[in-house]
């Protein structure tokens, strides 16, 4: 565990519990009497085997499945586990995604790989969550061709891992446990987090906005925000542990606050955690062009601590596409909201997602996708092949466009979008900019690496003691999507 005080915390809790007591009712204690029973077992197997007990977490998917990881994690490390990144552990995880449908095919590819690996290891357990594991379809034929399973959860109830381990231990059978909604979020568990100096917060889970080509709400549930004080008191307990930025996380922040009983706004949530003494930058995704208020764009362009990032999925230009594609917004509406935000951020740094060959695209509606990326000019745009995802709306329309014609206008999009993005980043060049300090430079040693407020990344030489620090770096020169530096 990063932090000792922390884990000196858990530790009391776990001290407090008897065993011998039927297990609470109430959560997170219920959990908690979970841990301390799980770790008993571990134990008692680590000294059969005369060695400690090693996990191995994977991730699939977006950065709501990191943190969720990062929970499993947590408890795992409480549990007793030795946490490696070697899948010929004794305990492997895999936190799925489903967004596209080769996201599955990755995870039955390594389903089989631990056929054998389970051959050589019969003590091995394995457990699927996430995503993919809210499919019905999914579940069941994990039951059929991979029933060496030992356990399969969903989204909704990641806090019960330790529960659900429980069962798993003292089963013969496969555990599965998947709810098909939720109301409930249970806090105060144990995280592990990857950086010391930055942390993801999820403010709100769920989705309400039922895109056509997207599996989201059918897995993750409907739309459920954390009370602002729960957001503020993590955020608080993080910074006293040295986070200095954290990236808030929902499916669609812009309607943060809706559901709660005091309803409260994303804007408003954001002046809140701007009030926290000591965290320097506060980053979110993703949000909806839908649902971005004026209130929020002024509250981004009065603030010190918002970064000049925001990441707003487009799609595609074309208004008939939208509308197929259930996004509630034309592209008039876009460029015109568009407009707004650069007119009050003028340094903001825009990202955006597009969609090629949704069904029903045509040549000209593709056109309008490039007059968006030619209008807007995007820092960098994640693009995607349209992939068929069985179970939405989008995957039985009619036209479905062929794959030589997407593959072209794939090709050209990304052409466009690099040349752009190419020149949109250079523009900082010769300036001083503040830089957070993430890591060592993978390809050299002597040099850091480190992230603007825009997002970019400016590699420069300093050493390990920069790390989690945010230090002035002259621009010295841009290489495209990144920028070559000066320790100032």
């Amino acid at each position: 565990m990063h932090n000792d005080k922390k884990t000196v915390e858990f530790e009391e809790i776990l001290d407090k519990i008897n065993l011998e007591n039927p297990a609470p009712a109430g959560e997170p204690e219920r959990q908690y009497y979970y841990i301390k029973k799980a770790r008993q077992y571990v134990k008692e197997k680590s000294q059969e085997l005369g060695r400690k007990l090693t996990a191995c977490p994977q991730t699939f998917g977006c950065q709501m499945n990191f943190r969720d990881s990062e929970k499993i994690t947590g408890i795992l490390e409480l549990i007793g586990y030795e946490v490696i990144d070697s899948e010929e552990a004794d305990f492997v995880i895999y936190n799925t995604c489903t967004v596209r449908e080769n996201a599955n095919l990755k995870v039955y590819g390594h389903l089989g790989k631990l056929k054998g690996l389970r051959k050589k290891n019969p003590y091995m357990m394995i457990a699927l969550c996430g995503c993919m594991m809210q499919e019905s379809h999914v579940v069941e034929k994990i039951k059929k061709s991979y029933s060496f399973v030992n356990l399969i959860f969903g989204t909704h109830n990641i806090y019960k891992f330790p529960e659900l381990l429980v069962t798993a231990l003292e089963s013969q059978r496969m555990v599965i446990d998947i709810w098909k909604d939720t109301d409930q979020i249970v806090e105060d568990l144990p995280a592990e987090r990857k950086y010391d100096f930055k942390s993801g917060v999820n403010i709100m889970f769920g989705c309400n906005n039922f895109c056509s080509y997207c599996i989201v709400p059918y897995v993750r549930g409907r739309e459920r925000s954390r009370t602002p004080e729960a957001i503020i008191d993590e955020i608080k307990r993080l910074v006293a542990d040295g986070v200095v930025e954290v990236m808030l996380l929902g499916q669609n922040v812009n309607s943060y606050g809706k559901n709660l009983e005091e309803p409260i706004s994303f804007a408003r949530l954001l002046q809140e955690i701007e009030k926290v003494e000591g965290l320097e930058r506060i980053r979110f995704m993703t949000s909806h062009p839908k649902d971005l208020s004026d209130e929020l764009i002024e509250v981004m362009a009065n603030s010190k601590k918002v970064c000049k990032h925001l990441h707003l999925p487009v799609q595609s230009g074309s208004t008939e596409i939208l509308k197929k594609m259930n996004r509630r917004y034309t592209k008039e509406q876009y460029l015109n909201l568009v407009e707004k935000i650069k007119t009050a951020v003028p340094d903001i740094s825009l990202t955006t997602d597009i969609i090629v060959g949704f069904p029903g695209e045509t040549e000209e509606d593709f056109q309008e996708t490039l007059d968006v990326v030619r209008k807007v000019r995007y820092d960098s745009a994640f693009t995607f092949i349209y992939s068929k995802r069985s179970g939405t709306p989008a995957a039985v329309m009619e036209n479905q466009v062929p794959d030589d014609v997407v593959k072209d206008r794939f090709d050209r999009l990304l052409k466009e979008v690099q040349s752009i993005a190419t020149e949109v980043c250079a523009v900082h060049e010769g300036t001083v900019q503040p830089v957070l300090v993430e890591q060592i430079n993978h390809q050299d040693a002597a040099l850091v690496t480190g992230r603007l407020s825009n997002n970019l990344l400016v590699h420069f030489r300093g050493g390990a003691d920069l790390i989690g620090k945010i230090v002035d770096v002259k621009l010295t020169e841009c290489k495209g999507f990144y920028y070559i530096g000066e320790l100032i």
